[in-house]
């Protein structure tokens, strides 16, 4: 019988159940699952060094292949379990292949958290007879707790964003669903089986069952440390802006000199680039990836950097060089028509008022534009800085991100890093038609606050004014 898949894996992690699982799906006629075949300390199972030719040597060479021998070798469906501290080279072969079934193993991480901890204090990973076992009471550490949520977490994520970016299905089974014969079943049908159980497997049994707070020594500090857990993410500011490009050929090097600029728009740019040029014998820039490698690898010792630049003050700088300008034709357009901003001709003047009014409207647009409210692009120049370092990331993180109001200081100190002797740097004044200290006020600074949130919070900027006079 031909089916969808010639393969599976069960993403879990240690105390979901994953053997019990395990043994279920190996009663299945046709099915051989082969445990850990990944973990970094054996092969398949506790104590195995070797699977098939493949010694842990072997298999660190080259895991694929060791992969593609136990699919060769197995007759009918194979599979294994993958945690998320496995080989991470094995991660995304098996997670974007649509011919690998998913099958996804969940569990309270509360729950897991306590039975990993009994499991290390006893030595008893797994029970077959109720009567030889061992239990034990065992101290919840807060700490340690959160990274293990945080690990459980993230990995769920990845495997969520690689389900959906490739437009696949898993098969979920919780910790409680595992004694559900149904369920199992349920998932033989998944996994395109002509026959299930006729019930689930009996050898092995559940360790340590019981309320939680009965099992840890310090339950009073466990229920305040939950308590202290954002379990919704209240506290998170929500991302809707698009992923973006590293940007790579907007990036600018000194010539003769280790240093590269990493731009962001609506930054001091002017001044930096007129720094760096002056620091070298001119300026490099319009690089690809491969271009970019090699100005690397010919000038060592070499450092990247960006500036930040208050977000009130970036975006009142690109209003200026974008908007009233008219460099963005159609921006401009929609501005005035959806939004209902009033702009001068470009290059005509404007009332400081005025001017005041339509900076204010634009703020707000870029609350909508940011969030994915609107039909427009989300312009470089506009983008909140948080974004465009996660898209320089992409390629590769920069090595300092200054900020503008230390500018001078930051860049002699990346100059002495390289070995090169830093120029006078020379801060130019913004082309605007008004300061932005003669309209600033509380509503500029809430708007701004509540375009760039993710900015604010993430790299701890307050008011402009008190930045601005500090």
């Amino acid at each position: 019988m031909m089916t969808r898949f010639d393969s599976f894996v069960m993403f879990a992690a240690m105390r979901t159940g994953s053997n019990y699982l395990e043994a279920n799906l190996n009663a299945l006629p046709g099915v051989r699952c082969h445990g850990e075949l990944f973990n970094p300390s054996f092969i398949g199972g506790q104590g195995q060094t070797e699977l098939l030719g493949f010694d842990m040597a072997a298999r660190e060479a080259d895991p694929l292949a060791m992969l593609q021998a136990v699919r060769a070798a197995t007759p009918g469906l194979a599979g294994f379990r993958y945690f998320h501290d496995h080989d991470p080279r094995v991660l995304e072969p098996v997670l974007f292949d649509p011919r690998c079934a998913k099958i996804i193993l969940t569990r309270n991480p509360l729950e897991s958290y306590v039975s990993w901890k009994i499991a290390r204090a006893t030595g008893q990973w797994t029970l077959t007879n109720a009567r030889r076992l061992k239990t034990a009471t065992v101290r919840f550490d807060p700490p340690e707790f959160e990274r293990h949520l945080e690990a459980t977490q993230d990995f769920q994520l990845r495997l969520l964003h690689g389900l959906q970016v490739s437009g696949q299905g898993a098969f979920y089974v919780d910790y409680e669903d595992l004694q559900d014969l149904e369920v199992l079943n349920g998932l033989a049908r998944f996994l395109g089986l002509p026959a299930g159980l006729a019930a689930a497997d009996a050898t092995l049994k559940k360790q340590n069952p019981g309320e939680i707070a009965a099992k840890v020594e310090n339950p009073e500090e466990m229920t305040a440390a939950l308590a202290r857990l954002d379990r919704f993410n209240l506290a998170r500011t929500p991302n809707f802006e698009p992923r973006r490009a590293p940007g790579i050929p907007g990036f600018v090097a000194a010539q003769g000199a280790g240093l590269l600029y990493l731009p962001l728009r609506g930054g001091p740019e002017a001044a930096v680039r007129d720094w760096l040029g002056r620091l070298g014998q001119g300026l490099l820039g319009d690089f690809t990836q491969k271009t970019l490698r090699d100005w690397k690898r010919k000038s060592l010792p070499h450092r990247s950097f960006t500036v930040l630049r208050h977000p009130l003050a970036r975006a009142h700088a690109a209003f200026c060089s974008q908007i009233l300008t008219g460099a963005l034709p159609e921006l401009r357009s929609a501005l005035q028509k959806t939004c209902g901003l009033r702009l001068p001709p470009p290059g005509e003047p404007q009332e400081e008022a005025a001017h005041r009014e339509a900076f204010l409207g634009f703020l707000r647009f870029l609350r909508l534009n940011l969030s994915g409210q609107t039909g427009l692009r989300v312009d470089a120049h506009f983008a909140s800085q948080t974004a465009v370092l996660q898209g320089f990331a992409r390629f590769q993180t920069p090595d300092a991100v200054l900020r503008e109001a230390r500018l001078a200081e930051g860049l002699a100190a990346l100059a002495a890093e390289v070995g090169a002797p830093s120029p006078v740097f020379r801060p130019m004044a913004e082309a605007a038609p008004h300061a932005l200290a003669a309209i600033h006020g509380d509503d500029l600074e809430e708007a701004a606050r509540e375009a760039y949130l993710r900015d604010y919070v993430g790299f701890g900027f307050g008011p402009w004014r008190a930045e601005a006079e500090a």
